[in-house]
C-alpha cells in the first residue's frame, strides 16, 4: 500500500468549544490510483488533505507513505519529503506575480532530484505559446494550469489537488480535469482530488464520501468515465 492512513484524528479549539473535525480514519491508497475525497463543507476533507501533505499535524494515529511515517520524521526531514515527493494544487493559484509562466513552473523544478522537462511539460498543460506571459496576462485556467505544472515538474509521488476546479466556469474545469488525468497516466502520479462536486467522482478509480469527520464509504468506481466526458 503506498499510502496507508491508519486511526487518524484531528480537532480544533479548547474545552466546550472544541470540535472533532477527524473521528478516526482509516485509509489506503495504492499508487498511481486517482482517488476522489468527496464531502459537503465541514465533512473534514480538506483536513484529511493538508494532514496527508504535512501541512497539518493530527491529534492522533499515523499515516505512511510509501512505507515512512511521517510521525516519526524531524521538522527538517519533513519539510525536505514534502519538497521532494509531494505536490499540491489547490482552488487560489498562488503564482508567483513577477515571474513568467516558464519561471513559475521552473521553481517546482528547483526542489525536485528527477524534475521533468519543463519544455515538454508545458506542451502537455498546453502552455507553450504563453511561457512568457506574467500570471495577470492568463485567463483562469491557464493560471490552474501553471499552478499544476509548478506541482507536477518536480515528479511528485503524490499530486494534491484542493477543489482545483473550485474557480473555474464548466468548460475550464473540464479542461484541468483531463490534465489531472493525462498526469496521472503519462507520469503514473498518485492523485487526490478533494471535491464537494460528486460528478468529478466518475474519474476516479477510487470514492471516498466523508461526512462529520468519519468515512461513510469507500469504493472502487466499476468503470472510470473519462474526464472529457462528465457532466454536471
Amino acid at each position: 500500500m503506498f499510502l496507508e492512513i491508519k486511526g487518524l484524528k484531528k480537532g480544533f479549539g479548547q474545552g466546550e468549544a472544541r470540535v472533532e473535525v477527524l473521528k478516526g480514519i482509516d485509509l489506503g491508497v495504492e499508487k498511481g490510483e486517482i482517488v476522489v475525497l468527496l464531502g459537503p463543507s465541514g465533512s473534514g476533507k480538506s483536513t484529511l488533505l493538508n494532514i496527508i501533505g504535512g501541512i497539518d499535524g493530527a491529534d492522533e494515529g499515523s499515516i505512511a507513505i510509501g512505507g515512512e511515517t511521517m510521525q516519526s520524521m524531524s521538522e527538517k526531514r519533513l519539510t525536505q519529503y514534502r519538497r521532494r515527493h509531494l505536490g499540491y494544487v489547490f482552488q487560489l493559484y498562488n503564482l508567483i506575480p513577477d515571474l513568467t509562466v516558464r519561471e513559475n513552473v521552473e521553481v517546482g523544478a528547483w526542489l525536485g532530484e528527477k524534475p521533468l522537462n519543463v519544455d515538454e511539460l508545458l506542451a502537455t498543460l498546453g502552455l507553450s505559446e504563453h511561457a512568457g506571459k506574467l500570471p495577470t496576462q492568463l485567463s483562469g485556467g491557464q493560471q490552474q494550469r501553471t499552478a499544476i505544472g509548478r506541482a507536477i515538474v518536480k515528479n511528485p509521488d503524490l499530486l494534491l489537488c484542493d477543489e482545483p476546479t473550485g474557480a473555474l466556469d464548466y468548460n475550464t474545469s473540464k479542461e484541468i480535469l483531463k490534465l489531472i488525468e493525462t498526469v496521472n497516466r503519462r507520469y503514473g502520479t498518485t492523485v487526490i482530488v478533494v471535491t464537494h462536486n460528486a460528478a468529478i467522482a466518475g474519474m476516479a478509480d477510487r470514492v471516498i464520501r466523508l461526512r462529520d469527520g468519519a468515512i461513510r464509504s469507500n469504493e472502487k468506481n466499476a468503470v472510470k468515465i473519462p474526464a472529457a466526458e462528465l457532466e454536471w
